[in-house]
């Protein structure tokens, strides 16, 4: 199974859940910025949940079919076409060889992915096929994808029928909302900010600020007020709210630094990381809502859970032409 890039989009890259293990040595994690969409994208398709995706922004990739393949596309911003047919999103859509599939930009959500039966074929790079750009590292040649690449799959030839038209109803995927509520469990730098600031900070709306990007989401529209100074750099993992002395958070996203200076006065929990992500930059707005660790943990696991509920609507007769 091979795909032509007639197109490749705005920042549209191989990525899959990440590599874990090397913080010491300076290099994030990584991976999608949605990590539910991906798990979804490759559930979808009969995939394990870390196979490599394809994670796209702004405008997605265009891309010809070599050979028959199952593909999915899940996340948000995103409608997935092929031929000139819109095919439902967060289904399975069985593809023929030769056929034009195109994602196209829709103005709900931020981040799209687009899975492949047997997962996007580059080498394994630390343990992940996952791309980050600013070591030039992983994925399809440590590079965006550019227009003329050939993209394969890991299992050539294989698809698994069975699974066309299998779909994730609507009541079990994430919300992607203009106005969102993202939750949040407080931070160990809390006491720098005093009733005060934990006050500003959970009840402001702020905007996503145009200076955002894979790294961190910038806040604006409000400032919360902070102790003055500053601590010595500690471990910074993804979702945590830095405060700088200006008083606007930075929310840690994939590629964030693996150390930071700035007091965190909360973290995103891991069920809505792609929820935070899927804010559009100058558009969007969210507001934090505290909820304990073992809440963080409950809803956690109801996210995930919710990957079993997917159907098999066996509509792929339609689907071959």
């Amino acid at each position: 199974m091979a795909f032509w890039v007639e197109q490749a989009g705005w920042f549209t890259a191989v990525q899959d859940l990440g590599r874990t293990g090397y913080e010491h040595m300076g290099l994030p994690a990584g991976g999608v910025m949605d990590p539910f969409a991906c798990k979804a994208a490759n559930c979808l398709v009969g995939n394990e949940v870390s196979a490599a995706v394809l994670e796209f922004s702004g405008a997605g990739p265009t891309l010809w079919s070599d050979a028959p393949a199952l593909i999915a596309l899940c996340g948000g911003g995103f409608t997935l076409w092929v031929d000139g047919m819109e095919m439902p999103a967060w289904t399975a859509v069985r593809v023929r060889a030769g056929q034009r599939v195109e994602c196209r930009p829709h103005p709900e959500g931020f981040w799209g992915v687009l899975a492949v039966s047997g997962g996007w074929d580059v080498p394994e790079v630390l343990g992940s096929r996952s791309t980050f750009l600013k070591a030039n590292l992983g994925g399809y040649q440590g590079r965006l994808l550019q227009p003329g690449d050939w993209l394969f799959s890991l299992r050539e030839g294989w698809i698994p029928e069975e699974r066309a038209g299998a779909v994730l109803p609507a009541s079990r995927r994430p919300v992607y909302s203009p106005e969102a509520v993202i939750r949040v469990v407080p931070g160990p730098q809390r006491a720098w900010f005093g009733e005060e600031g934990e006050r500003e900070f959970l009840s402001a709306t702020f905007q996503v600020s145009t200076q955002s990007d894979r790294l961190g989401y910038r806040l604006t529209g409000a400032t919360v007020p902070r102790r003055v100074g500053e601590l010595l750099s500690e471990g910074m993992p993804r979702g945590a709210i830095q405060v700088p002395s200006d008083g606007n958070p930075i929310v840690m996203m994939a590629d964030h630094p693996t150390t930071g200076g700035y007091p965190k006065i909360a973290g995103v929990i891991r069920a809505d990381w792609g929820r935070m992500a899927q804010l559009r930059p100058g558009e969007d707005r969210v507001r934090f809502e505290a909820v304990t660790l073992e809440q963080a943990h409950q809803i956690y696991r109801e996210l995930i859970a919710n990957l079993n509920a997917i159907e098999l609507e066996n509509f792929s007769f339609w689907m071959r032409g």
